[in-house]
């Protein structure tokens, strides 16, 4: 559950930092199971982990991560950040009970090197349901809460994420956007007016309402800079790309993983 401060600070801002979320040995044991599953390209597949990228300059994407192990198993319904998440999106009392309160549409690993980025999206302006930022009747009602864990060290020149507080309620685009966005002339958040980097520890984990405008800096330093992102929402929702669950995920899975990833029983005739 959240705290009041935090309840207070995400509410005003749209996201929160959790120092510390993972173990030093989660990060380790992570980023070995990622460099198993390394190289690999956008349209490749090892096993059900598919390379995938949004563009030309934005790194490389493992699409369906959980699909590539224990490690990545074990963030479905992680102790730091899961139960905050059930109270953003809704909490349990406000979801059909066969079913259960969240689903995770998307959640891939991302790897950016020098002179990658990613633009500027996303903001309240948009009104997007998928992604909304909700309080109705004493709830949040978030259509999408979003972790993103930083596996390296994230700070200056490493291509940090950036926010722009509060855009998660804005009723008008950013006045820079048609420069910043993705694609676009300036394809990263370098300069934008308002923005903020989000400098973290591997380990940290950023919980943010989608709906809130977000990107990062180019990456200038050599290195990578790692990241997971997981994307929860209501259990009624649906994969973003078409992406399935494996029948050997499902096998493996403990029951309350299992409701995340497949919140319904496909029904089929006997």
């Amino acid at each position: 559950m959240a705290t009041e401060r935090e309840r207070y600070f995400f509410d005003l801002n749209g996201y929160l930092l959790l120092k510390g979320a993972l173990s030093r040995d989660e990060v380790s044991d992570i980023n070995a199971a990622i460099d198993s599953l390394l190289p690999i390209q956008p349209g490749q597949w090892r096993g059900y982990v598919h390379g995938h990228n949004y563009a030309d300059d934005d790194g490389i994407n493992l699409q369906q991560i959980y699909e590539g192990g224990e490690a990545f198993e074990k963030l479905i319904d992680h102790p730091s950040w899961i139960e905050k998440v059930k109270y953003f999106v809704g909490g349990a009392d406000t979801f059909d009970y066969n079913h259960g309160p969240l689903f995770i549409d998307e959640n891939f690993a991302n790897i950016r090197g020098p002179g990658e980025a990613i633009g500027l999206h996303s903001g309240g302006h948009e009104g997007t349901k998928r992604n909304q930022f909700r309080f109705y009747n004493g709830r949040f009602q978030c259509g999408q809460i979003n972790i993103l864990m930083a596996l390296t060290d994230i700070g200056p020149g490493d291509g940090s994420t950036m926010i722009v507080p509060a855009s998660h309620k804005a009723h008008f685009p950013h006045p820079d956007r048609h420069r910043h966005a993705m694609k676009a002339e300036i394809a990263s958040v370098d300069n934008v007016e308002g923005a903020v980097n989000i400098y973290m520890d591997a380990g940290d984990a950023l919980l943010f309402v989608d709906a809130l405008s977000h990107g990062s800096a180019e990456r200038i330093n050599s290195g990578e800079r790692r990241i997971i992102v997981f994307r929860y929402g209501p259990s009624w929702g649906n994969f973003r790309y078409g992406y399935q669950v494996s029948d050997e995920l499902t096998a493996r899975l403990t029951p309350e993983r299992l409701q995340i990833v497949r919140p319904q029983t496909p029904l089929r005739p006997s």
